[in-house]
């Protein structure tokens, strides 16, 4: 029976090329050129929403790459969890001068830019805030004879639950206010103003599991052992098919099919004509 289905060998290393291609995804590169403490961030943010990721170090800094397929979810957890997170420059690299000498206005914006960025560092440290902004104005004369324009701050937050915005706005302002010149005491705190607003909820996480070799969404899983159930049944079939068929051309598997049909008939025809004696 060997050589009756040896014809159909070649098929099958075919036939299981394709089912194992159809679970494999090829990887694409969602970050590149971060430091470690982003990447490290982002490996752990997708990673608890079920996503794979492949970290690669090299001389530019490093790199993440997910499967092409999970690009779009990748992204959403990304943005909801306000990663990578942006770049800033502390005092030192603000106030670091250029030329020789620098103007007063120079001088200005660099304490001005070097101090929200200090102050949406700590901010960032409260728990489940994803991201701060902090804009300063310092005291100003905007005209000679005018009086000068007081201190004040805008503060805006973005976070995910839970956190009291009614608890979390008063410490805000009094951290800032100590901050900023000209702003100590009731009447600074009270040109602090802190605006909040909660980012988008991330993505559900995904439950996995295995499948045979192919790792699949828990809720995927019923759908798929129904779909490779049904395919090996027309699988099973297809061969008993054409095993058949080269079966009828091997001449003793014809002579012995012949001998049974003719056994059928005769017994057939035995029973017609008893039935009619």
């Amino acid at each position: 029976m060997a050589t009756v289905f040896r014809p159909l060998l070649p098929v099958l290393p075919a036939v299981l090329l394709a089912v194992m291609l159809a679970g494999c995804g090829k990887n694409v590169t969602l970050q590149a050129q971060l430091q470690d403490t982003d990447a490290n961030e982002i490996v752990l943010a997708l990673t608890g929403a079920g996503i794979v990721v492949n970290k690669h170090q090299d001389k530019t800094g490093v790199s993440l790459q997910v499967a092409e397929a999970d690009i779009p979810r990748a992204t959403a957890v990304m943005q909801a969890a306000g990663l990578p997170r942006r770049n800033r420059s502390n005092l030192g690299e603000v106030f670091k001068k250029q030329g020789m000498i620098s103007s007063p206005m120079e001088e200005r914006i660099r304490y001005l830019h070097g101090l929200s960025e200090e102050l949406e560092a700590t901010l960032q440290q409260f728990d489940n805030v994803v991201s701060a902004r902090v804009h300063v104005v310092l005291p100003e004369r905007i005209a000679p004879g005018e009086p000068i324009q007081p201190s004040s701050a805008a503060v805006f937050i973005k976070y995910r639950m839970p956190l009291d915005e009614d608890a979390i706005t008063p410490r805000v302002r009094r951290l800032v206010a100590s901050s900023i010149p000209g702003l100590v005491g009731e009447d600074g705190r009270s040109k602090v103003t802190v605006v909040m607003t909660p980012a988008e909820a991330p993505p559900r996480a995904v439950e996995w599991t295995m499948v045979g070799p192919f790792k699949i969404e828990a809720e995927s899983a019923t759908p798929l052992l129904s779909t490779l159930l049904g395919m090996a049944a027309l699988i099973v079939a297809g061969l008993g098919y054409a095993g058949l068929n080269v079966a009828r051309r091997h001449p003793a598997i014809a002579r012995m099919l012949a001998q049974r049909a003719a056994k059928r008939a005769a017994k057939q025809g035995d029973a017609v004509a008893g039935a009619a004696g």
